[in-house]
């Protein structure tokens, strides 16, 4: 589906190749995450948000309340994804290559992954992970995530994207984004994490590593949203690998 016209793509592609990867890299690699601000416009934010009803773009609904998730509701995209999510999922892979191969040969993990977003996607496909795993979330008043990872299968990609779709503190209230790290042999460690409307935040989908006097070891992260206290909050999640069937 069309969300956007090609002008609007150029001008996507050109924000996000504008982007200081390298600060990008350094965040990551140092806290496990990076926020990178004004990635979407307005607009586009709130075509995405209207969307939300428009059952013919998605292939499954959960109501978080229901699997213990916790309280609100998603909704993940069909194959093909519309546009815009599409050119967000192909063009920010590239970005984020380097860094997933550089912390998985820090941690001695013998895998690698390809320059491009398409050649992954086989990799999963080989793994029988074919369904597409880009979701849009919703929240309401006490809606809330329990701390989570978003693993889909043997394969997997370390870093994953969310865009936040609407304006904290004008739209709702709350809902701020929680990021665990636990430390080893110590208690874990959390951020809590504000965004704008068109933000975007990059995280670890599972772990990353950390540096110590004999190397490096695996810290293991989740993410989770607090509790909205009024309003509606949406966000966009975008995930590189895709799901078993």
């Amino acid at each position: 589906m069309q969300l956007f016209n090609q002008q609007q793509a150029m001008a996507l592609i050109d924000t996000l190749n504008q982007q200081n990867w390298e600060k990008v890299a350094e965040s990551l690699h140092q806290h496990g995450f990076a926020l990178l601000e004004n990635i979407l416009p307005e607009n586009l934010c709130d075509v995405i948000r209207e969307h939300y009803e428009h059952a013919p773009l998605y292939r499954k609904t959960v109501d978080m309340q229901r699997y213990r998730f916790g309280c609100g509701e998603y909704k993940y995209f069909n194959y093909p994804l519309p546009n815009v999510i599409q050119l967000l999922r192909t063009e920010i892979y590239p970005h984020l290559v380097p860094i997933a191969n550089t912390w998985f040969q820090q941690l001695n993990i013998k895998q690698q992954f390809p320059a491009n977003h398409a050649a992954f996607l086989q990799q999963c496909k080989a793994a029988g992970q074919a369904e597409a795993t880009a979701l849009i979330l919703k929240y309401t008043a006490s809606g809330f995530n329990t701390l989570h990872q978003d693993l889909y299968g043997e394969v997997y990609f370390p870093m994953q994207a969310v865009i936040f779709l609407n304006q904290l503190n004008r739209d709702f209230t709350g809902g701020e984004f929680v990021l665990t790290e636990q430390i080893p042999r110590a208690q874990s460690k959390a951020r809590v994490l504000q965004a704008n409307q068109g933000d975007m935040l990059i995280f670890t989908t599972q772990f990353r590593p950390k540096q110590s006097k004999t190397g490096y070891s695996r810290v293991q992260m989740k993410h989770g949203v607090s509790e909205v206290h009024t309003g509606e909050r949406y966000t966009l999640g975008i995930i590189f690998h895709d799901a078993e069937r």
